[in-house]
């Protein structure tokens, strides 16, 4: 089951949801509190359904049960019950999670541990508006929510922007539609729908596949490969998006000329920096999709990229700012609506083999005929090739010799890899290794 998020704004309210969001933030500490206190009752419990009821009993009175140890009516005065439920559900999770991380605490070992865990405020949760009991739709762009106004709870109609409505409408029309979440971004208020649907991805053979093999960069966005298992290479296709690039780079020089002068207070600044850079990321993303589309691809397949740890060198800014992760996120959501699977490979030496099974390349100040360029590569028998295409070639080898090695069995496996000595290390393969599995494979046939 896969999960969408739109997001619908809402028209003329901008201050009325804020105490409402405020009151149930409130009641999450509430039976936070409550549940910590109790948490000996707590243990026992194994579901969330279990915690509610259990919570429930402690806090809200009723005519068979009038007399409570903590009473949430005094304090919540009206509050619904949908929205007093999910704040105990929330709470509860708080509790458990930091009685977990307590727990492994204490069978760490004390010099490295660090500092105790604690249990923290409730933070900048929101609600969620549940369908007939905090929200009904009323029109097509209208609906009513019930909110905190007045002193009391009570509905009140609001407006759903046209273009977000007709956007949802038109792209997740056979989607289920569950429980918006109510949300502020900046000084405007949004309502998060979430669709859920499910696919069926592919179940084709290896032999018979054909993939999209995606070089990320951070100088160009992408380059794309697309192959098939004996190794025919049967498209491939560049992006490079200069314009936004250098949108990216101007704000990035203002953002730092600003800092040289003395000016901390930069978050502006930032945030038009941030917006050019996940338009590149929504771009790329759209171009790997469409051509996968295009050539009915079955995989896609990336590099799986370790991007944790201190950045180096003279590009680390351009590394802290690239969305790889991003774009292999978006990707892989809108790849599942066509039943495409993703796939991740080792991203070493990706680029340092030559496809061709010459070696090493050369690249940069190494090479005399690359100009000091990055973007070109030299064989070691003196040809010159692209040096993000050489690795997607590579990308898509590795797939489909690790794919092919793996629906072998193990006599068949051993009897090809002694034929085929290079595709035994599976971090130095290249186009020419699944080149020449296949012909050991079409020998043994």
């Amino acid at each position: 089951m896969e999960t969408v998020m739109y997001s619908v704004k809402i028209k003329e309210h901008s201050k009325v949801f804020a105490q409402t969001v405020a009151l149930y933030r409130a009641a999450v500490d509430f039976f936070t509190n409550v549940i910590y206190r109790e948490w000996e009752q707590f243990v026992s419990v194994m579901t969330s359904k279990q915690a509610v009821n259990l919570t429930e009993n402690l806090t809200v009175s009723t005519a068979s049960h009038p007399s409570v140890p903590y009473s949430f009516s005094t304090r919540f005065y009206k509050f619904p019950s949908y929205l007093r439920r999910a704040a105990i559900a929330e709470a509860y999770g708080k509790v458990s999670s930091y009685y977990s991380h307590f727990a492994s605490w204490k069978m760490s070992d004390p010099k490295t541990r660090g500092g105790r865990p604690v249990l923290g405020k409730t933070g900048f949760i929101y609600p969620a508006m549940y369908r007939y009991n905090c929200f009904v739709r009323t029109g097509t762009y209208t609906a009513k929510l019930k909110v905190f106004v007045r002193n009391t709870w009570d509905w009140i109609s609001v407006k759903l922007r046209k273009s977000d409505v007709d956007y949802i409408r038109r792209h997740c029309a056979s989607f289920k539609e569950c429980v918006p979440t109510l949300q502020k971004r900046g000084k405007q208020w949004y309502l998060d729908f979430a669709f859920q649907y499910k696919t069926d991805l592919h179940k084709i053979p290896v032999s018979d596949q054909t993939i999209l093999a995606v070089d990320l960069g951070i100088n160009n966005c992408c380059t794309c490969a697309v192959m098939r298992s004996d190794g025919a290479v049967i498209g491939r296709y560049f992006l490079k998006l200069p314009k936004e690039y250098d949108c990216l780079k101007r704000k990035i020089n203002r953002i730092r000329y600003a800092q040289c002068h003395g000016s901390h207070n930069v978050h502006n600044l930032w945030r038009l920096a941030d917006g050019v850079n996940k338009d590149i990321a929504s771009k790329t993303a759209a171009f790997i999709v469409d051509t996968a589309v295009q050539y009915n691809a079955d995989t896609v397949v990336f590099e799986y990229l370790d991007l944790t740890g201190k950045k180096r060198g003279s590009k680390k800014q351009r590394l802290s700012l690239w969305r790889a992760k991003d774009i292999q996120s978006i990707v892989e959501n809108r790849c599942h609506r066509f039943g495409m699977r993703i796939s991740r490979i080792c991203a070493w030496g990706t680029s340092k083999y030559a496809v061709d099974g010459s070696g090493k390349v050369l690249r940069g100040k190494d090479s005399t005929k690359t100009n000091g360029s990055y973007s070109v590569c030299e064989f070691s028998t003196g040809k010159v090739y692209n040096c993000d295409l050489n690795a997607s070639y590579n990308i898509g080898a590795r797939y489909f010799i690790r794919e092919i090695l793996k629906s072998l069995s193990v006599t068949e496996e051993q009897r090809i890899l002694a034929n085929v000595p290079a595709c035994a290390k599976r971090s130095t393969c290249t186009l020419s290794d699944l080149i020449s599995l296949h012909a050991a494979l079409y020998a043994e046939a």
